[in-house]
């Protein structure tokens, strides 16, 4: 497992969030960032031509993997502002950026891999600035029973081969047990498998 982790997962992930349905969803919703932005979950950098660069100031990518950081690095070279990296996991203590320092949070599928989900938006909210926001496109939990259970039945399966990515975890539930009110809301299938189709996509705000 260590050579696929290292040799095939990182092409694996940056593939499957490339996928057309969910550069749609990242269209929607990372362009909307503003000021200085800290994006748990960077991965490969999908998201960096996304940000609008008349809007951002900077940002701040987190993400644990040096594999994936490498492709970030590189897409991180071709934006017109600049971008830091910590490569490190989301959910461990001790973030290096001030209280309130940060305009805006991304988290776009992530979520679902991040070993304690509660715990890095708990670490991330600390950053935010009292007028901050949080911009989400995460998948998750189906609110179809049948689809629900087929997502309960592969997950223990799917994690070990997806880098730990959850198909059954409830994004809404998650932010409000850190601390976020959800302002905005949108959600719905997209093309694609229907146990990874269920999207939730929107804007929080600490409460």
């Amino acid at each position: 497992m260590r050579l696929y982790d290292q040799l095939v997962l990182p092409r694996l992930i940056d593939w499957s969030c490339g996928l057309g349905a969910i550069t749609e969803q990242r269209e929607r919703i990372v362009p909307r960032a503003r000021g200085k932005v800290l994006e748990l979950g960077i991965g490969s950098g999908r998201n960096l031509p996304l940000y609008d660069p008349d809007k951002v100031d900077l940002v701040w990518g987190v993400d644990p993997s040096p594999e994936l950081y490498r492709m970030a690095a590189s897409r991180a070279g071709e934006t017109a502002f600049p971008v830091r990296f910590f490569v490190r996991p989301a959910d461990e203590p001790g973030l290096a950026l001030p209280d309130a320092s940060v305009d805006t949070l991304v988290v776009t599928y992530t979520l679902c891999t991040v070993p304690d989900p509660v715990g890095a938006l708990l670490e991330a909210r600390r950053t935010l600035a009292p007028d901050g926001r949080l911009l989400f496109a995460e998948h998750g939990r189906s609110p179809d029973p049948s689809v629900r259970r087929w997502q309960e039945r592969i997950t223990p399966v799917w994690r070990r081969v997806a880098g730990g990515c959850h198909l059954d975890r409830d994004p809404l539930a998650i932010l409000k047990a850190a601390g976020f009110r959800i302002e905005e809301l949108d959600t719905g299938y997209v093309s694609g498998w229907k146990p990874t189709a269920w999207q939730y996509l929107g804007i929080a705000s600490a409460a």
